[in-house]
């Protein structure tokens, strides 16, 4: 039946007055609230109620949609505090203990970081003492020569051995690990957690890439290369 009444000849001629005349509806209101709608519930509405209805709910999904950005901004301006905050104290550090120290604080306390470390790579001797893991070149070379080759972060799972000399744990699922060099100073900067799927082969490396060029430049300052 409603097939047939949508087919008729003058159902075609209202859509199309209708149409060719939105403001049909508003300049005869009497018509708008007699014509019933029906509601999802069964029961008839008016198009009146259903206009209200349609607009109630685009308001609590536009109020979501708000919501969610004031959200993402407040988590955005965290972050930025966060991060401008461990950039002056690594910038303040006056040697490389201070530095290793305010950058693990950092990634602990801050970023809720479940694994870290600060890789050395050196021959020679470190006049200042760190909780930072110092290794040969060669060791480096045999164990970690894949990461250090990578021309930007590395994430992902890795091997046994790689763990081992970057935290000094095997138990770790996935990690971000990046290599630094400058001035003849050599480093890996790595971020662990204990799920696999936590650091993926697609995850942003934005943060890691950040801290990582600050460590780059201010690395060769506190490390004494001499023997």
């Amino acid at each position: 039946m409603t097939d047939q009444k949508d087919s008729c000849p003058d159902t075609q001629i209202v859509r199309d007055h209708l149409r060719n005349n939105p403001d049909f509806l508003e300049q005869n209101p009497d018509i708008l609230e007699a014509i019933n709608v029906s509601h999802n519930s069964g029961k008839a509405i008016s198009l009146v109620e259903r206009q209200v209805v349609i607009m109630r709910d685009r308001n609590k999904e536009m109020s979501a949609r708000v919501e969610q950005m004031v959200t993402s901004a407040t988590d955005n301006a965290r972050l930025l505090e966060k991060t401008n905050r461990l950039v002056i104290n690594l910038l303040r550090a006056k040697d490389l203990n201070e530095l290793v120290e305010t950058l693990y604080k950092s990634l602990e306390q801050d970023f809720s970081t479940e694994f870290y470390s600060l890789t050395i790579i050196t021959d020679n001797s470190i006049s200042s003492k760190s909780k930072a893991n110092v290794v040969t070149e060669q060791q480096a070379k045999e164990v970690i020569g894949a990461i250090l080759l990578a021309n930007k972060a590395v994430s992902g799972v890795i091997r046994d051995e790689e763990l081992s000399m970057l935290f000094g744990n095997t138990t770790i699922g996935s990690v971000v690990a990046l290599p630094l060099k400058n001035q003849g100073v050599q480093a890996v900067i790595a971020l662990g957690n204990s799920d696999p799927q936590f650091y993926t082969r697609d995850i942003g490396t934005v943060f890691i890439d950040y801290i990582g060029e600050l460590l780059t430049e201010l690395l060769p300052k506190h490390i004494n290369t001499n023997a």
